[in-house]
């Protein structure tokens, strides 16, 4: 399969040039290829990859390919110096180390297996976080490799090229706190170069979109592409229609079957398994649920009852379990009987050895997620720092009708496309955090009481490694209020918006509701003034005593009233999907502002 795909790559290079010249139309890419004019082919790579972040790897990538091109073929007319084959080829090359990544990650666990008493799966080992995450970076990249030879799609390239970096980011932190000192530094290594490699990749992909204002050096207005079109669209549809309390509408990637699985009552819906403590349904774990339909799936090529979608409902209980949905298994519906009703708790935190990554209660990697009437607790307590409650990296994902509780690291939103409606989320410090794109919408978010006096609370902690990802937190017609554990005791505490976790975090709070918990400076520094400048924050049309932006920080990476435009840029329709809600579900809906 591999070598077969090497060859398209290469058919790939021959034909480029000959679309560039010829019939640009037909390409996908060749309508941004650039001519190497007078330039020699060394001359046009090095051009090219100037627009890179990791210029010399980028160099080494593409001129090691013209080698090995030229030594193949009777002359150097089939190098890869249009921007389409400089795309693939660092696509090609950045598949191949993180393969070689991942067999690295592999062979260190099984060492470690070999050699050591405990289990494998010990607290700690930042290694196993990496080999599952580079098995997630490997998919997209496949994914991205037979898109690009095929029918290209920027939207979900540039969200595999987004998350396959950042499931980098997240190997290179959970392998800061391995104790395994020697694994540790391999991989780490390792995981520092793929990480150039994507991040080359996703340059290069960025620059075919015809983004060349681009700059590596600041993305204070970098804002989603397409937003004037995307904004012209949501004005066109309906806008007299307003987003009511009881809309029901989703993104235009939940076909309308699902709409009705997210709306229809327990006993609309044919169960493809069913969870009850009491014995009297197919499982009595959610675990046991899980991996049931794993094997089933692996085992039959034939859907589900429910069209392909495998439906889990877990009846009303106290469920003390850790759930993983990996990336292999797809279209994973979780269903339970309603927030405070059937409740998912686990209590894994950093204190006790585990990384941020695997101290989940649910995690979710598999694309199609769905989540609805459910409660996802980590009760690790307020003093045990990273506790998350529930993870997700799966693509194209809904959250509806839920609760979200824990303290530290409530909810770790963490790659991919995300969709939150009618959720409640519970926490302190950086309690919404993760590097996705993410829309938050009609959810309640409840910042909670301190451990002990003097410390802070921050709602969010965006994690944009650059500003090529088209990755960010949303927070649309939400409600911010304190908890019902601080709102007495709120004038004693600190509780900001967000914080820059990575250099260019970005977060946008519009039309929403802040209570006076929210300090007047809003925004509060990581450590002192990082990223201030590169970060994106902006507020749009907010209320609520909370959302005077007078005393606000003066960044220059914060825009304490943006525009109409730029607001549109980063709701449902203009931020997740870039399409309009269907209108044939026959509900009130809004697919951008309010009003």
């Amino acid at each position: 399969m591999f070598k077969i795909m090497f060859l398209a790559v290469e058919i790939l290079f021959f034909s480029s040039i000959l679309l560039a010249k010829a019939s640009p139309s037909q390409s996908h890419f060749s309508k941004f290829s650039r001519s190497s004019g007078g330039l020699s082919h060394k001359e046009a790579i090095l051009s090219l990859c100037a627009h890179t972040p990791h210029r010399a790897t980028c160099e080494s990538t593409l001129l090691s390919s013209s080698s090995s091109s030229s030594s193949s073929t009777r002359g150097s007319d089939h190098l890869p110096h249009t921007l389409e084959g400089a795309f693939v080829q660092s696509v090609h090359s950045t598949v191949a180390k993180a393969q070689h990544a991942r067999a690295l990650a592999y062979n260190l666990t099984i060492s470690h297996r070999q050699n050591a008493d405990h289990d494998v799966h010990f607290p700690g080992r930042g290694v196993n976080d990496c080999l599952e995450l580079l098995d997630d970076a490997i998919d997209m990249l496949d994914n991205v490799m037979m898109t690009s030879l095929s029918k290209p799609n920027d939207d979900d390239v540039h969200t595999w090229l987004s998350a396959a970096l950042t499931n980098q980011e997240t190997c290179l932190e959970s392998l800061e706190k391995d104790k395994f000192k020697t694994e540790k530094n391999i991989m780490d290594v390792t995981a520092q170069n793929l990480s150039q490699y994507i991040s080359n990749s996703l340059a290069l992909f960025v620059l075919t979109m015809g983004s060349s204002s681009v700059s590596f050096a600041s993305s204070s207005e970098h804002l989603p592409r397409d937003t004037e079109s995307k904004s012209k669209e949501a004005k066109n549809a309906n806008p007299n229609r307003r987003l009511l309390a009881s809309d029901s509408s989703f993104p235009t990637w939940v076909p309308a079957a699902e709409r009705k699985l997210l709306e229809a009552s327990v006993g609309e819906i044919e169960a493809d398994a069913v969870v009850a403590q009491d014995g009297s349904g197919t499982h009595k774990s959610i675990g046991e649920a899980v991996k049931g339909l794993l094997l089933i799936g692996s085992l039959e090529s034939s859907g589900t009852s429910t069209g392909g979608r495998s439906v889990i409902y877990v009846k009303a209980g106290t469920y003390h379990e850790y759930i993983i949905i990996p990336t292999k298994q797809k279209n994973v519906m979780l269903i339970g009987d309603g927030v405070g009703k059937t409740i998912i708790v686990g209590n894994r935190n950093s204190d006790d050895g585990w990384t941020t990554y695997k101290s989940a209660t649910v995690a979710a990697m598999g694309d199609g997620f769905i989540a609805r009437d459910i409660t996802f607790v980590n009760d690790a307590g307020p003093s045990k720092h990273q506790a998350v409650a529930l993870r997700v990296g799966a693509d194209k994902s809904v959250v509806h009708r839920c609760s979200i509780i824990g303290y530290q690291d409530t909810l770790y939103t963490h790659s991919k496309r995300q969709f939150y409606r009618e959720t409640d989320i519970y926490g302190t410090v950086d309690f919404i955090f993760g590097n996705s794109a993410v829309v938050f919408q009609t959810c309640n978010i409840h910042p909670r009481k301190p451990p002990s006096s003097g410390l802070k609370n921050f709602v969010t902690a965006q994690g944009r490694s650059s500003p090529n990802q088209n990755t960010g937190i949303s927070i649309h017609n939400c409600k911010i209020a304190a908890a019902s554990d601080l709102f007495p005791v709120r004038s004693s505490y600190e509780t900001y918006l967000g914080r820059p976790w990575k250099q260019y975090s970005r977060t946008i709070i519009m039309q929403s509701f802040m209570d006076d918990s929210i300090n007047r400076a809003g925004w509060s520094p990581w450590s002192g003034g990082f990223a201030l400048n590169t970060l994106y924050y902006g507020e749009y049309m907010n209320s609520g005593s909370g959302a005077l932006t007078s005393g606000r920080v003066k960044w220059g990476g914060y825009h304490a009233s943006l525009t109409s435009t730029q607001a549109q840029a980063f709701t449902v329709g203009g931020f997740i999907s870039g399409n309009l809600w269907l209108p044939s579900t026959g509900v009130s809906f809004s697919s951008g502002l309010i009003g």
